[in-house]
């Protein structure tokens, strides 16, 4: 039987590229380290890791462990959060959001949701996408409305979560007072090649770089953030030009097409011409124990999308 604990440390010593390194974050000495390797070969009967003077490789049995490792990780997880639910005196439900989502769509699904279900305690905590998947897999969230790009959400095939998808949100272009295409109602992202941008997130930043490359134009960056309504801010404040999802803009005061205002000054906004990028919000949840009222909020959160 091979032992969990030599799992969590050889998944370490993979995390971290050296026995010394995983023996720091593990609190142990890397003589412990290594004899625990050791010993899960042994049991094994292959060898799972080589040492270089570059650091430590796995091997494919390696690999497989990790893999495995992380599986059995995640399950324990679960189970740990599932017992604390079950014993709990009053249900618990604990919701992942992206920001923008949390602001827009959730205060209405909340609502209905908590009018429905009176008894349940409910929890809400802030997540992008790369950490909604491991919050909802190891039970940390219940469920986790969240979003991916262009392709499908980067799931593996054991993660264990399923995928309800709620709606496309498409980007628009967000242009300060007096901008040259002002009153115009789309562009092309070419069009704006020589403009200053206004990066509202990352991965619109991905996007923005790889289509630059493609156009043949550099992008030129004004202001870089985190937050697209301060990056709303930025561009009424004539900072830069931004591309920015529709349910970001909503409340803004810019959510419809042409003029709108930001608190700062007037923008315009235009829709992106063909191809135009757009973010696919949808649920994430566990397929195995799922919540007793998972299926309730994802249900109030699609009447949300909907209204």
């Amino acid at each position: 039987m091979i032992d969990v604990q030599r799992l969590r440390i050889l998944r370490a010593v993979a995390e971290h590229g050296s026995f010394n390194k995983a023996a720091g974050a593990l609190l142990l000495t890397p003589s412990a380290v290594s004899q625990q390797i050791a010993a899960l070969e042994r049991g094994l009967g292959h060898p799972v890791a080589v040492r270089s003077t570059r650091g430590v490789t796995l091997t494919e049995p390696g690999r497989l462990l990790v893999e495995a490792a992380e599986t059995i990780s995640a399950e324990l997880d679960l189970v740990r959060h599932e017992i604390d639910r079950i014993t709990a005196e009053r249900p618990r439900l604990t919701v992942a959001t992206f920001v923008s989502g949390g602001r827009r769509l959730l205060p209405r699904a909340l609502a209905r949701f908590v009018a429905a279900h009176p008894e349940v305690e409910l929890t809400v905590r802030e997540a992008e996408p790369e950490e909604a998947v491991p919050m909802v897999r190891s039970g940390a969230a219940d469920l986790a409305l969240t979003y991916h790009f262009d392709g499908p959400l980067p799931l593996r095939p054991d993660a264990g979560l399923d995928w309800l998808p709620l709606t496309d949100d498409p980007l628009s272009l967000v242009l300060p007072p007096g901008h040259r295409l002002a009153g115009r109602e789309s562009a092309t992202l070419t069009e704006l090649g020589s403009d200053r941008w206004v990066l509202g997130c990352l991965k619109t930043e991905a996007y923005l770089r790889r289509y630059a490359e493609r156009a043949g134009f550099d992008l030129r960056v004004a202001a870089s953030t985190t937050d697209y309504f301060f990056a709303c801010s930025l561009v009424a404040a004539g900072v830069g030009v931004a591309l920015i999802p529709q349910v970001a803009l909503a409340g803004t005061g810019a959510d419809g097409y042409g003029a709108g205002s930001t608190g700062t000054g007037a923008v315009s906004v235009l829709r992106v011409e063909p191809p135009r990028p757009a973010r696919h919000i949808g649920v994430l949840a566990p397929r195995r124990r799922p919540h007793p009222h998972a299926a309730a909020f994802a249900e109030a959160l699609a009447g949300a999308v909907q209204r």
